[in-house]
C-alpha cells in the first residue's frame, strides 16, 4: 500500500542531513557541557556553535536562546516565568486567545488557579483575533499577553507586529508560540515587538525532544526548573548536544529552502482543494479558516454529516495519516477548541487537519484527494 503522510503539522520527517549531525555526535566520544575536561568542551563548543548559528537564522543575539526538551516546555518556561516575574511587581492579569495550544491554554489555566485574572478572546471566523480587541484587553495589572504567531489547527497567521506594538507601548512583555510559524514564515526576532517567543525542532523535521525559548534581553524571567547553572541560570539540567546540534542544522535547511518550499506548498494545497472540489463539491468540503493571512502547508477541512474521528480510521485504512486537530483522549476525539471559539459549531464535528512537508508530491496529492473523496462517499452512503 502507498502510504502518504498528511500530519507535519503533528511532527515531520526527520532530514537525512539532521540524522548526520546527530549520529556523529552519538557515536562519541560523549561530553557532559558542564565538564571541564576537554570531552565536555568539545561538547560545550557544539552546543556554542549550534546556539550562534541559530541566532544569526533568527535574527537575535546567541544570549537570548535557551535550549529546552521541546515546545510545550518552552511555553511553559516563557509564561510561567513572565507571569510570575510580573507578579513581583504586583501584575496579575494575562491577555490570550481561545485558539492557543494546550501547552499554553493550560499553562495560563493554571495561572487563573494561583490568582491571576485571565482575558480569553475570541477569534473571527477566519481564526484571526485582531491587536484592537488584544489592546482593549490590557490594563494596568497586565503582566503579560500570550498570542500564537501560527495557528496549528487552522494555519492563520495573527497579527504579532500589530500586537506586541500595543503591548510595547504599554511595557506589557508579550509571548508567542511561534511553533508552527518557524520554517514557514521569515522570523528576524529583534524587528519584532516580541519579548518571548517559543520553538520546537520536531516540526522543521529536526529531531523530537529539543525548543527553544527566546528571551529578549532585558525580560524577567523566574526560572521553572531548577538545578545546575546551565542555560545561563534559566533552565537547569545536561543539554541535549545532539538534539541542539540537530536543531540547528534543521533550521539552516528549512530557511535555506523557506521560500522554494512556500511555492510548491502553494501548488499542493491548490491542486488538493482542486480535487477534491470536484469530487465532493463545494459544501461536501468546507475549507475552516479562511483568512488570506495562512500559510498554506495547513488545510483544516470540514465534511458535513460525517464525523471526524470515522473519517481519520477509515484514512488510515487506506493509507492516508491525517489529523483531528485537537488530542486525542481515551481512544475518541473532541471537538476542536479552535473551531468552536470560531464559532463553527457542528463544523467542527467533521474537521480534519492535512498539513504538507518533505516528501509530498503532487501525486501524493491527487491520490490521497482521490482516497479522501471515495471515503467520504461511501461513508455518506452509510449516514
Amino acid at each position: 500500500m502507498n502510504r502518504i503522510y498528511l500530519d507535519h503539522a503533528a511532527t515531520t520527517p526527520l532530514a537525512p542531513e539532521v540524522l548526520e549531525e546527530m549520529t556523529a555526535i552519538w557515536l562519541g566520544p560523549g561530553g557532559n557541557p558542564s565538564s571541564v575536561h576537554s570531552f565536555g568542551r568539545t561538547a560545550k563548543q557544539r552546543v556554542g556553535r549550534a546556539r550562534d548559528r541559530m541566532a544569526q537564522l533568527l535574527g537575535c543575539a546567541s544570549a537570548e536562546l535557551v535550549y529546552t526538551s521541546g515546545g510545550t516546555e518552552s511555553d511553559n518556561m516563557g509564561i510561567f516565568g513572565a507571569a510570575w516575574a510580573q507578579r513581583r511587581k504586583g501584575k496579575d492579569h494575562i491577555v490570550t486567545t481561545a485558539i492557543e495550544h494546550h501547552a499554553v491554554l493550560h499553562a495560563i489555566e493554571r495561572l487563573e488557579e494561583q490568582g491571576f485574572r485571565v482575558t480569553r478572546l475570541e477569534p473571527d471566523r477566519s481564526g484571526a483575533v485582531a491587536a484592537e480587541q488584544v489592546a482593549a484587553a490590557m490594563d494596568e495589572q497586565t503582566a503579560l499577553v500570550s498570542v500564537m504567531y501560527v495557528n496549528n489547527e487552522t494555519g492563520t497567521v495573527q497579527p504579532i507586529e500589530a500586537i506586541g506594538a500595543a503591548a510595547r507601548a504599554r511595557g506589557i512583555p508579550l509571548h508567542t508560540d511561534a511553533v508552527q510559524a518557524l520554517g514557514r514564515l521569515p522570523l528576524r526576532l529583534h524587528e519584532l515587538p516580541v519579548d518571548l517567543a517559543s520553538f520546537s525542532a520536531h516540526k522543521i523535521n529536526g529531531p523530537q525532544g529539543v525548543g527553544a525559548l527566546y528571551v529578549a534581553k532585558g525580560t524577567a524571567l523566574v526560572p521553572q526548573l531548577l538545578g545546575g547553572p546551565q542555560e545561563r541560570n534559566r533552565r537547569a539540567g545536561t543539554e541535549n548536544v545532539a538534539g541542539i546540534c540537530g536543531f540547528a542544522r534543521a533550521l539552516e535547511l528549512v530557511e535555506s529552502g523557506r521560500e522554494t518550499k512556500r511555492q510548491t506548498v502553494r501548488e499542493l494545497r491548490h491542486r488538493f482543494l482542486e480535487l477534491l472540489t470536484e469530487e465532493l463539491g463545494a459544501a461536501g468540503c468546507i475549507v475552516n479558516g479562511g483568512s488570506p493571512e495562512l500559510v498554506p502547508d495547513i488545510v483544516n477541512l470540514s465534511f458535513p454529516g460525517l464525523s471526524a474521528e470515522s473519517m481519520l480510521m477509515n484514512l488510515d485504512i487506506e493509507g492516508v495519516a491525517a489529523s483531528g486537530g485537537s488530542a486525542c483522549s481515551s481512544g475518541a476525539l473532541s471537538r476542536s477548541h479552535v473551531l468552536l471559539a470560531m464559532g463553527l459549531g457542528e463544523l467542527a464535528t467533521s474537521a480534519v487537519r492535512f498539513s504538507f512537508g518533505m516528501g509530498n508530491t503532487i501525486e501524493d496529492i491527487a491520490h490521497a484527494a482521490q482516497k479522501i473523496a471515495t471515503v467520504a462517499k461511501r461513508l455518506r452512503n452509510m449516514v
